[in-house]
């Protein structure tokens, strides 16, 4: 088995609570309702959110997978830090085992945070994944990312 990482940035005008409670804690909730095109539903089915917790988003016809199953092993609210791994589901294909990812939000010196988010690819065998093979899954992340900032930008008392 290999790993291969990948690392993604970006800066947001929120800030790093906000980011992380609509993101990482309330992800559930919001991310079905502002991207009912892709998402039918996020089903928490063992555990309470917190560690140890598997979640699974259901995808809708629009979106080439049918499902992915989440589970939580770490969550730092106090520094907005969530490690997470994808488990189970389509994008696992026979290439991967599991993904893990990183997610941080750190403040920024102008109120909002800069989000990092770290991905560590765990092939089955001797499989190499490339930059380019996962390009659109990056690319839905930051979408995501930034569809929540609008949505936040546009309603500041919302996890306020």
């Amino acid at each position: 088995m290999g790993v291969t990482t990948f690392t993604q940035e970006f800066a947001s005008p929120v800030a790093p609570a906000r980011m992380f409670k609509a993101l990482i804690l309330d992800s559930r909730n919001l991310i079905p309702k502002l991207m009912p095109q892709a998402i039918k539903s996020v089903d928490l089915i063992q555990g309470d959110g917190e560690v140890g917790s598997i979640e699974q988003v259901n995808f809708t016809e629009a979106i080439p997978f049918k499902y992915v199953k989440n589970r939580v092993n770490e969550l730092d609210k106090e520094n907005f830090v969530c490690k997470y791994s994808l488990i189970e589901g389509d994008p696992l294909k026979d290439k991967l085992d599991h993904i893990d990812y990183e997610v941080k939000f750190m403040s920024s010196s102008d109120g909002g945070c800069m989000c990092k988010m770290i991905s560590q690819y765990h092939t089955k065998g001797d499989v190499e994944i490339k930059e380019e093979e996962i390009k659109e899954g990056k690319d839905q992340a930051k979408g995501m990312y930034k569809l929540v900032e609008n949505y936040l930008l546009a309603n500041p008392d919302v996890y306020a």
